[in-house]
């Protein structure tokens, strides 16, 4: 039966009415209250679920804007982009709750669009005669009444029996407030913001859930994915197997499935540490219910291996990943569907959506995908709220630079304070002083360790000292090849890596070359095969850089690789006899570092780590103990050294205030610039890709365009225009849109020389010509 409000619309392609998109929205208002159960654990000082259900209700009756509906129907409207939700503003003073409760609302419904300070300065200031002369003069030319406008044109009546009868919502009458109140009644607040006050979180989880709602129910989401026994039934399937084999779950295994709560898991690299994380997450879904999953790796290589390891064994529905390449993969993993260009498209932005959103029960990402939150990027509030009463599992934390640890640390200690979470730290190698600071951060915690006889059936590694430099060895590797061996060789730098993998992989039946200077296209290319290889057992050789070091599963029979710290040796020995089905496998490090190492890892760590190999030598013949590998780490890393420390401070001292000072509804431009400065990395394209790179854009391909570019660093990058010879230049491409206007797209391109199977070569020329002079 057709209701009069139904002539109010919210949306208009597809023509939606206000109550379907309101019901859309409290569809997903029921499915946040079966997700985030763990709300309710939190100090809130009112009935969140109530209030939020109201601010749904209420958040769009501005839509009943007269001339809002006729922008929606395509008919002659005085719209003139004004703001719906300012027009949602009065009905909430006519809710029957007590002040604050109101208040609480109408601050959400106000900024669930736009950020208070571009809703004040473009939206509020430009269009309405201020009741205080705040903004100039009343009555100044173009501006309208703002009073009068609420009364001529939003059908009231309308939209209270709505709220009445489609909700029981009553809504008394009200007096038309100026929407300026709403931010000046704020301002005063801003300075006294501060997490650990009272009715902090009110505010930021309000908002969080209600952007959330207003946008799944926007996209017409019909289900949030949530974890059950059935995704942890490949465990008990593993277990079977082990069984059958007069085997089982190590010790340590099963004692993470006992602990409930925080833990802190050391173990030996390829200990079975992914199938400990999923048997304590299934610990605490059982204990503190559903909240949704960080998996949380350092290198993008490890993360596409984890999503699609997890995606098979928990239902690929309900695994998602997050990181900086992410185009890139997604480009390349529908290769193998058939798709037009456009279909292509439309299928990575929707499963890049749905991984950016709740739908996702487990997200696989980068630490800096949550790190973002914390510097009041746009959206922090739903980041935060997806946070709440989430498993963050850390897998080799030691890996990050002093700065990002710290940030780490932040993170843990506000979101394990604030919100419920609970976290698992897995390592094999972490410092011991490193571990005391993840004790600060997250309190009460368990730590598990494998077992002395665990640690007794991983003597797989005999350590050996070579003299001289890795790249002025290569007969040594060589003969390893010949002999059948297969042979992993780790180098510092990218270039080190491509001279060692030219000159050797001839000499190997299969090669394959890793690192961080491929574009998109060929870096997943590498990877695949690389994966491919350990199936099939097709490759012989792969050289790398640190890009290898954490959580990819591979099992070669000897390693040679260049000296760096002993963390990152170990995690490198991780990658050869990791099944421990080869005896004692030799892992050779060369003594002699390369002039430019120095810039990578201090040389007083990579000398003591040197110390420490000679004494396994001198004692147990090379032989390395994994049981007592901690007193080696330690004895490497006794404590921070002085600028790692000071670096370390700097951020975290920094970052603990500002991450408590965020101001919901503002996003913190500050906090923008600082975290996204600490990325370095820019994308150039190769020269000898300009044809193929312009030829994409004609065909509107931008993801498959972008996968061209090579990210290079910063100071590289500076270095290469300051050098003022056009081997970095600046270009641009146009290409005419259907509304017949030009899109100018700029990028820059790099005469060195790029090669698919090598990458970016920054010592060689590209041949090419320059055909630009000729117009």
């Amino acid at each position: 039966m057709t209701k009069p409000y139904d002539e109010i619309l919210a949306k208009s392609d597809p023509q939606l009415t206000l109550q379907q998109h309101v019901d859309d929205c409290l569809l997903i208002w029921g499915l946040l209250q079966k997700n985030f159960p763990q709300i309710s654990r939190l100090s809130l000082s009112y009935d969140f679920w109530r209030v939020l259900r109201l601010a749904i209700v209420c958040h769009d009756l501005g839509k009943g804007h007269a001339d809002f509906q006729k922008l929606l129907q395509n008919h002659p409207n005085r719209w003139r982009k004004q703001r719906h939700e300012l027009f949602s503003i009065p009905f909430i003073e006519g809710l029957q709750e007590e002040k604050r409760i109101r208040e609480l609302i109408r601050l959400v419904v106000a900024g669930h669009h736009k950020d208070y300070d571009q809703l004040w300065k473009r939206y509020i200031c430009d269009f309405y005669q201020s009741e205080n002369d705040m903004f100039g003069i009343p009555g100044a030319e173009g501006r309208v009444d703002y009073e009068e406008e609420f009364r001529k044109n939003v059908k009231t009546q309308l939209l209270l029996q709505l709220a009445e009868e489609a909700y029981h919502v009553t809504i008394r009458p009200f007096t038309i407030e100026h929407p300026e109140q709403v931010i000046l009644t704020y301002q005063p607040q801003i300075g006294k913001m501060n997490a650990s006050n009272p009715g902090y979180f009110d505010l930021l989880l309000l908002f969080g859930g209600l952007k959330h709602c207003d946008h799944l129910g926007s996209a017409r989401i019909q289900e949030l994915l949530q974890l059950s026994e059935t995704q942890f039934q490949f465990l008990e399937r593993k277990r079977t197997d082990l069984q059958t084999k007069k085997k089982d779950f190590y010790d340590h295994q099963l004692a993470c499935g006992n602990v409930t709560g925080n833990l802190i898991l050391t173990s030996p690299t390829g200990s079975g540490k992914t199938e400990s994380s999923i048997l304590w997450l299934h610990q605490q879904m059982k204990h503190f219910g559903q909240g949704r999953v960080f998996y949380i790796l350092p290198f993008t290589a490890s993360i596409n291996a984890m999503y699609e390891r997890l995606g098979k064994e928990m239902g690929p529905e309900y695994v998602g990943m997050l990181h900086g390449k992410l185009s890139d993969y997604l480009y390349d993993y529908f290769d193998d569907f058939q798709y037009s260009l456009s279909q292509k498209k439309e299928q990575i932005d929707a499963l890049k959506d749905k991984f950016k959103t709740l739908v996702t029960p487990v997200k696989v990402v980068t630490p800096f995908q949550l790190l973002k939150h914390l510097f009041g990027l746009k959206g922090f509030e739903q980041g935060l709220f997806e946070m709440v009463g989430s498993y963050f599992i850390f897998d080799e934390i030691h890996a990050y630079s002093a700065d990002v640890f710290a940030q780490i640390k932040v993170l843990l200690q506000y979101t394990v304070k604030h919100l419920q979470v609970r976290v698992m730290v897995m390592t094999a190698t972490m410092p011991t002083f490193l571990k005391k600071e993840l004790e600060e951060a997250i309190g009460e915690f368990t730590e598990v360790k494998a077992s002395e006889s665990l640690y007794s059936q991983f003597v797989r590694h005999r350590v050996e000292l070579q003299e001289g430099l890795l790249t002025e060895n290569l007969d040594l590797i060589r003969n390893a090849l010949k002999a059948g061996t297969k042979v992993l060789v780790v180098c510092n730098t990218v270039k080190n890596a491509q001279s060692v993998f030219n000159e050797l992989r001839r000499d190997a039946c299969n090669a394959v070359l890793l690192h961080s200077a491929f574009n998109g296209i060929d870096r997943t290319r590498h990877e695949l095969e690389l994966k491919q290889g350990e199936k099939d057992g097709s490759i012989q050789l792969l050289v790398g850089t640190q890009a290898i070091e954490v959580s990819l599963d591979i099992d070669y029979d000897i390693i040679y690789t260049e000296p760096a710290p002993i963390d990152a040796l170990i995690q490198r020995f991780g990658r050869v006899n990791r099944k421990r089905e080869k005896g004692q496998s030799p892992v050779v490090v060369f003594r002699t570092s390369n002039a430019t190492d120095q810039y990578i890892y201090p040389n007083e760590l990579v000398n003591r780590t040197i110390q420490a190999f000679e004494e396994i030598i001198a004692e147990t013949d090379g032989i390395i103990d994994e049981a007592r590998l901690q007193q080696y780490i330690d004895f490497v890393y006794p404590d921070w050294q002085l600028k790692q420390k000071e670096q370390f401070d700097l951020i975290y001292n920094s970052l603990s205030v500002s991450a408590e000072r965020l101001v919901p509804m503002y996003r913190s431009k500050l906090g923008e610039e600082d975290f996204y400065k600490q990325f370095d990395g820019i994308k150039v394209l190769p020269v000898i890709l300009k044809d193929a790179f312009v030829e994409r854009l004609k065909q509107f391909d931008f993801i498959g365009a972008e996968s061209l570019k090579v990210q290079i660093r910063k100071n590289k990058f500076a270095q290469l225009l300051r050098e003022n010879d056009q081997n970095l230049r600046s270009e641009s491409y146009a290409i005419e849109k259907k509304d017949g206007t030009l899109l100018e797209i700029k990028y820059f391109v790099l005469t060195k020389k790029y090669d698919a199977e090598l990458g970016l070569c920054y010592d060689q020329q590209e041949e090419w010509i320059d055909t630009s002079i000729w117009l």
